[in-house]
C-alpha cells in the first residue's frame, strides 16, 4: 500500500464503499443536482415499502415497544433504516447487522424477552467509534487498511444492551472542523437544502438522521461537533460532561490534550431516543469499563427536576448574543418564540450577560492548536496528503470537491511552549471559578429562591450556511471550556425570508461579527432549520434533558396557538 499514491488509495476505499451497498438498494433515479430539498426523497424513491416508511418515521420509544413486543423484527428494523442510508457513511456492514438482528429475534422468540433497553434498535456511529473488524479512517487516506483489533468501550456497551450497529458516518478530515469534508468520502451535504452544509465533525449523523437512515446515532463533541450538526439537521443532540459517556478505544486527533476532552453524545430526531441512549449507557456502569467515565448512575430525581423547583416555575436565562458575534435574525426569532412560550407557560425569562466569553474561547483555541499542527503533519505525511485549509465548493460549482489556491481561515499556528499552555490551563480553569460564582449570583434575580435553572442560547450564529461559510463555533465552543452540559434541540421553525428580513447594519463588534452579518442573505438560507441551545451545569445531563422537555412542550403549544 505504501506505494499507492494518496488519491488511489482514497478512490479504492470509495469503491470498497459502494460494493458494500446491496445491488437492490442501488437507486437510479436519484434527484438532480438542481433539487436541493431532498429531505422527502426516500418516500418518493420507491424503494421503501408502507411499512419501511412507517418503521422509519417512528420515534426511539415507539420502536424500542414495537420490537420487545415483536410487532416488528429486529432484522426488519435494520433493514428499513439500511436502506435510507445515504451518501454519508465511511462504512456500511449491512449483513454483519442483519446476522446481529436475526440473533435477537431468535433470542426474544425463545425466551420471551429482550436482551437490553435498546433491543433491535439501529444505531448509528460516527466514524471514529472502533469496532472490531472495521476501519476508522476518520479523513485520513493513512488510515485506511488499519482494522480494529478491539472495539471501543462504548460500542460494547451498546451491543449489550441489545443495540444493533450497521454504519459508520462520515467526517472531515482533521475531525477539526464544522463542516463535512475529506479526500476519501468527499463532501456531506444537508438534506434539507444541499447548498447548505449539515455542520460538523458529525456531520455524516446529522445528515443520515435527518433523512431518517437512522433512529439514534452517536458523535462527538470538543467544540460542538455533536450539537452544531443537530441544530443544522433539526435534531437533538446531547454534549454532556467530561466523564459521563465512555470515550475509551476511540481513534481520535490532538491525542494526549486531556485539558479539554472531546465527549461522545447521541444525536436524534426524538427526546425519547437521547433519554433512551444515556440511561442504557449508564446502567451498564461505564465507570467500571473506562476509567475517565465519572461514578454517576442515572438519576432519576434529576430528571424530575426536583432540584429544579420539579419544573413547576422555572426561571431561564436567555443569551442574545456573546458579545462577539451578533446572531442572524431567524436565530433571534427563534429565541423570541421560545421566550414567549416559556412565559405563557408560567415560567420567569430573564436576560443572560456572557461573562469574558472572548478569553474563554481564546483559551480553548490555544489549548487545541499546541500540538495541532504537528498532530496533524503526523497523519498526513505518510502518503503526502495534503491538509485541507478552506471547505469552498470548487469554482464552477462542484459541491463534491473543494477550492484550492486560496489561503486558509484557519490555519493552525505552531503552538506554545508547554509552560505557557499551563498558564493558559490555569486561566480557564480560573475563569470556570469566576463563572460558578456568576450563575450562583443569579440566585437574586429569578424570583425562585434558586439561580438560574438554565440558559437558552443559540447553537450558532446562523442556520446551517452555504459550504465553506461555517466560522470558528463560538456559541457552542464556550460550554466545551466551562464543561457544561448542552443539548441542541429543533425549535419546530424555519428559515422565512417574510419573517428573516436582512436587519439595517449595526454597529459592528469586529470583523468576524461584519462577515457574520454580510453572510446572510434570507433567500439563500430560506427553508433551513433554526435550533436553539439548552445550557445546564456540569454533570447536570439528566436535569437538562427534563428541562428540554419543558422547553418543548412550551414551544409546541405556542406555536400551535399561533398558527389557528
Amino acid at each position: 500500500m505504501a506505494s499507492k499514491h494518496w488519491s488511489e488509495l482514497a478512490a479504492a476505499k470509495r469503491a470498497q464503499l459502494s460494493n458494500s451497498i446491496p445491488q437492490e438498494w442501488v437507486l437510479r433515479n436519484l434527484p438532480p443536482k438542481e433539487t436541493l430539498t431532498v429531505i422527502d426523497f426516500p418516500e418518493k424513491s420507491g424503494l421503501l415499502t408502507e411499512r419501511e416508511i412507517e418503521i422509519t418515521h417512528s420515534e426511539v420509544s415507539a420502536l424500542l415497544d414495537k420490537l420487545a413486543k415483536g410487532v416488528w423484527s429486529a432484522v426488519e428494523v435494520t433493514t428499513a433504516f439500511g436502506k435510507r442510508a445515504v451518501n454519508c457513511l465511511t462504512e456500511l456492514f449491512i449483513d454483519r447487522a442483519l446476522k446481529r438482528a436475526a440473533e435477537l429475534d431468535e433470542h426474544l422468540k425463545t425466551t420471551g424477552t429482550v436482551v437490553g433497553p435498546l433491543h433491535g434498535l439501529p444505531v448509528s456511529l460516527k466514524d471514529q467509534l472502533s469496532i472490531k473488524g472495521i476501519e476508522s479512517t476518520i479523513g485520513y487516506t493513512s488510515y485506511i487498511g488499519k482494522y480494529a483489533t478491539k472495539s471501543a468501550v462504548l460500542v460494547d456497551i451498546l451491543e449489550a444492551a441489545g443495540a444493533v450497529l450497521y454504519v459508520k458516518t462520515n467526517v472531515p478530515q482533521t475531525l477539526m472542523w464544522g463542516e463535512t469534508y475529506n479526500h476519501i468520502f468527499r463532501r456531506t451535504l444537508n438534506p434539507y437544502n444541499r447548498a447548505l452544509t449539515p455542520g460538523g465533525s458529525s456531520g455524516g449523523e446529522g445528515a443520515l438522521i435527518a433523512l431518517r437512515g437512522s433512529p439514534l446515532g452517536v458523535g462527538s463533541d470538543i467544540a460542538g461537533s455533536v450539537r452544531v450538526p443537530a441544530g443544522f439537521n433539526n435534531l437533538y443532540g446531547l454534549r454532556p460532561s467530561q466523564g459521563r459517556v465512555p470515550y475509551a478505544g476511540c481513534v481520535n486527533t490532538l491525542e494526549g490534550q486531556d485539558s479539554v476532552l472531546s465527549v461522545l453524545g447521541p444525536l436524534s430526531s426524538s427526546l425519547s431516543g437521547v433519554k433512551v441512549f444515556l440511561q442504557a449507557v449508564l446502567d451498564q456502569k461505564p465507570w467500571l469499563k473506562d476509567p475517565l467515565v465519572v461514578r454517576k448512575p442515572w438519576n432519576e430525581e434529576e430528571y424530575r427536576l426536583v432540584e429544579h423547583g420539579e419544573g413547576k416555575r422555572m426561571c431561564f436565562a436567555v443569551m442574545w448574543h456573546d458579545e462577539i458575534v451578533l446572531p442572524h435574525p431567524p436565530v433571534v426569532r427563534a429565541l423570541e418564540e421560545t421566550k414567549k412560550a416559556l412565559v405563557a407557560a408560567g415560567h420567569k425569562v430573564i436576560d443572560w450577560k456572557p461573562l469574558k466569553h472572548g478569553e474563554l474561547n481564546t483559551a480553548l483555541w490555544t489549548i487545541f492548536t499546541t500540538g495541532g499542527a504537528q498532530d496533524f503533519e503526523a497523519a498526513l505525511n505518510e502518503f503526502q496528503e495534503p491538509l485541507i485549509s478552506e471547505m469552498y465548493p470548487i469554482d464552477g460549482g462542484d459541491v463534491d470537491s473543494i477550492t484550492t489556491g486560496i489561503p486558509g481561515h484557519r490555519a493552525m499556528p505552531p503552538g506554545v511552549s508547554a509552560y505557557e499552555a499551563w498558564q493558559v490551563q490555569k486561566r480557564r480553569r480560573d475563569l470556570r471559578q469566576e463563572y460558578l460564582e456568576y450563575w450562583n449570583a443569579t440566585v437574586g434575580l429569578t424570583g425562585t429562591g434558586r439561580p438560574v435553572d438554565a440558559i437558552i442560547a443559540p447553537v450558532a450564529h446562523c442556520a446551517p450556511p452555504p459550504h465553506g461559510w461555517n466560522r470558528p463555533p463560538v456559541y457552542s465552543m464556550i460550554w466545551n471550556a466551562l464543561d457544561y452540559t448542552a443539548l441542541a434541540m429543533p425549535t419546530g421553525l424555519f428559515v422565512d425570508p417574510a419573517l428573516d428580513p436582512k436587519k439595517s447594519p449595526h454597529e459592528f463588534l469586529n470583523d468576524a461579527d461584519k462577515a457574520n452579518y454580510e453572510l446572510y442573505d434570507p433567500e439563500v438560507f430560506k427553508g433551513a432549520p433554526i435550533a436553539i441551545q439548552l445550557i445546564g451545569r456540569t454533570l447536570e445531563e439528566e436535569a437538562v434533558l427534563g428541562m428540554a422537555e419543558v422547553v418543548g412542550d412550551a414551544l409546541k403549544r405556542h406555536l400551535n396557538l399561533g398558527r389557528s
